[in-house]
């Protein structure tokens, strides 16, 4: 193999000599290197079948990502794989394209469901991701005789079942509602070569740990594993080597950073005009559509409303909205009938849209990865973007988290009119906020001034307990206190004593009481009570 030879002219610019021997060295020496980076190739030259390429230039690409192109031959060549590229490099691609090439001898058109088994599982830790991981399988593999399907929850399982029982080899599901099919054995995995986890620290960070080792319980040892995702951590990787067989590591990018089309951007602003801040950012900016992300379901839903209420159109994707529901706002927003699409962390994962020119951050999220997959959404597919984030003063400690992941400062701007709490501070000092001394401080300061000179002449007005005059204690006898004994003996500073405890005195005659008559005896319910004989 020829390597490509150029000239490279060593220019030191540290030692700024114009003249001398050093100027004739910058300008004779070269240096003849061997260029090792090589070309990138096409799809074509990947080894991909004539049929995929097809697809893919229906699609529009002609050359590979670095993450594709570093991918795709380890995957076509059986390994094992963990693979880290920035969020919109086309992960999905990088495991789809190599594994329809892969388990091509396999495809067939029978109509026989036998022909069909299971053998390539995707897992996905959210409905979205999974949706947009099934139309690109379908959109490559559409000149091919393959069956996909993609099942997830919030749906009714019974079409699902049905779809299975008809034999799919690509099987794109969510890891709850795949653990449903198994357990209604819906699903055959004996035939299963190729386990995928796109996006695997969410999975992970979301608790689908004893879910996925289920899963791999399942699954037949011999079986290839591919693991992506736009984020790792140390603990994700110690994980992932229990999971994967000697994995091989590609990484196209810095870890956890982010694309260098989007512009960053912090408005400092008080809690409780975030609102109008992003209302008359929609109004009077140039933030013609936004994606809006919150940390509640909660928060979603009251976002959604209140900028609903303030003449913008919105709608709101969360958790706790149906399928077709989230579909629908999706649908709409991509078709551009919304200016704003409020969602939580949830549909930060898999939701792709084309030249999405704004990601606000209406509250920062509790771990700087997410910021991460959050801004993704933008600046996708080399387009520009925008990530703005609207930050209060208890949020100073979540924005250094994320300048410190990303390795990069965020410009901050306040706006006129909408300026941040008095005690907004950043870099954060690290103390947290003492609330019942600022509520102490404020009820101080609304407390008005004649109030406080009153209270002040009237302790001037008092006088001290030393000017007081001392009362003689010396004097041998005090003024008598009046008596408190009745005409009649009856004194009422004794405490009350009852007739019985206190000693009858014999010239006092009382009337003694009445003697109570017995009461007439009544029947009682069975029978009456039996008389007794005189």
């Amino acid at each position: 193999m020829i390597r490509s030879i150029r000239a490279k002219t060593l220019n030191y610019t540290d030692l700024r000599a114009k003249s001398g021997i050093l100027a004739v060295y910058n300008q004779c020496m070269t240096e003849l290197i061997a260029d090792d980076t090589p070309p990138t190739p096409t799809f074509a030259e990947l080894g991909l079948d004539p049929a995929i390429v097809r697809a893919i230039t229906d699609t529009g690409y002609t050359t590979p990502t670095p993450i594709q192109a570093a991918a795709i031959p380890a995957v076509m060549g059986g390994r094992d794989l963990k693979a880290c590229a920035q969020t919109g490099t086309g992960k999905t691609a990088a495991f789809s394209l190599p594994l329809l090439q892969r388990l091509l001898p396999h495809a067939n058109a029978s109509t026989s469901p036998a022909k069909h088994p299971v053998r390539a599982l995707i897992l996905t830790p959210t409905r979205e991701l999974a949706i947009q991981v099934y139309d690109n399988l379908k959109e490559y593999g559409k000149y091919l005789p393959y069956r996909i399907a993609c099942v997830y929850g919030g749906t009714d399982i019974k079409p699902q079942i049905a779809e299975l029982k008809l034999g799919v080899e690509f099987l794109v599901a969510t890891p709850g509602r795949f653990l449903d099919l198994v357990e209604q054995k819906a699903v055959n995995l004996q035939s299963v070569q190729a386990l995928v986890l796109d996006e695997a620290d969410r999975m992970l960070d979301m608790g689908f740990i004893p879910d996925i080792q289920r899963i791999l319980n399942l699954l037949p040892k011999t079986r290839q594993g591919l693991l992506f995702s736009a984020t790792f951590s140390t603990e994700i990787q110690r994980l992932a080597d229990t999971m994967l067989q000697n994995p091989e590591y590609i990484e196209v990018a810095k870890r956890n950073s982010v694309s260098d089309t989007i512009t960053h951007q912090v408005h400092p602003v008080a809690e409780s005009r975030k609102m109008a801040l992003l209302v008359n950012l929609l109004r009077t900016g140039t933030m013609n559509q936004a994606l809006v992300f919150v940390r509640t379901k909660q928060g979603c839903s009251r976002l959604a409303r209140a900028l609903q209420h303030a003449g913008i159109k919105t709608d709101a994707i969360h958790g706790d909205k149906s399928q077709s529901e989230r579909m629908k706002a999706l649908s709409a927003f991509k078709a551009g009938e919304m200016q704003a699409l409020v969602a939580t962390d949830v549909a930060a994962r898999g939701i792709d849209i084309e030249e999405l020119p704004y990601v606000v951050n209406y509250e920062l999220p509790h771990t700087p990865e997410d910021y991460v997959h959050r801004i993704g959404r933008t600046g996708r597919a080399g387009n520009l973007g925008n990530a703005l984030s609207l930050v209060s003063a208890d949020e100073t400690g979540y924005l250094a988290d994320i300048e410190k992941l990303i390795n990069k400062p965020i410009t901050q701007i306040v706006v006129p009119g909408f300026e941040p709490e008095e005690d907004w501070c950043y870099p954060p000092s690290g103390k947290k906020r003492d609330r019942s001394a600022l509520n102490s401080n404020r009820s101080t300061e609304r407390s008005p001034r004649g109030e406080r000179s009153d209270r002040n002449e009237r302790s001037e007005r008092r006088p001290e307990r030393s000017d007081r005059p001392q009362q003689d204690r010396t004097r041998s006898h005090y003024t008598p206190k009046p008596s408190t004994i009745a005409a009649d003996g009856f004194d009422f500073n004794k405490p009350y004593e009852s007739t019985a405890s206190t000693p009858s005195n014999a010239n006092d005659t009382k009337p003694a009481a009445p003697s109570r008559r017995p009461g007439r005896m009544v029947a009682a319910l069975l029978g009456g009570i039996k008389k007794t004989q005189p």
